[in-house]
């Protein structure tokens, strides 16, 4: 968990980075690059929605990694871009993403990719 400010993106990035180093992926240069760009894509968008803290998870399977931020910023599922579309079609230009999505329920927004490592 990270308090929403402009460093949450980096410091996510560094943990998202490490932790996949730990579980043994060496995603090529370009990958690599990906999974920063999308961290903090979803990190910085989870950010705006103005709640205090942002978390950032992260799960492994079958060669892909999924990372999910969420806001923790109540009262998004009512608002008019609650779901925060524009950011997905960033998102999905980066190359090995291979799905994304974002909702907001009474907790907050979640905002996830799939990229293939």
């Amino acid at each position: 968990m990270y308090a929403s400010n402009r460093w949450a993106a980096g410091k996510a990035r560094a943990a998202v980075v490490a932790q996949l180093a730990a579980w043994g992926y060496r995603p090529g240069v370009l990958v690599l690059d990906a999974v920063e760009a999308v961290t903090k894509l979803l990190v910085d968008t989870a950010a705006a929605d103005g709640g205090t803290r942002v978390s950032v998870h992260l799960s492994d399977q079958d060669g892909q990694a999924c990372i999910l931020a969420f806001s923790h910023c109540p009262g998004l599922a009512d608002s008019p871009d609650g779901a925060g579309e524009g950011v997905l079609h960033r998102v999905a230009e980066h190359r090995p993403v291979a799905g994304c999505g974002t909702d907001a329920g009474p907790g907050g927004r979640r905002l996830w990719a799939v990229i293939d490592l």
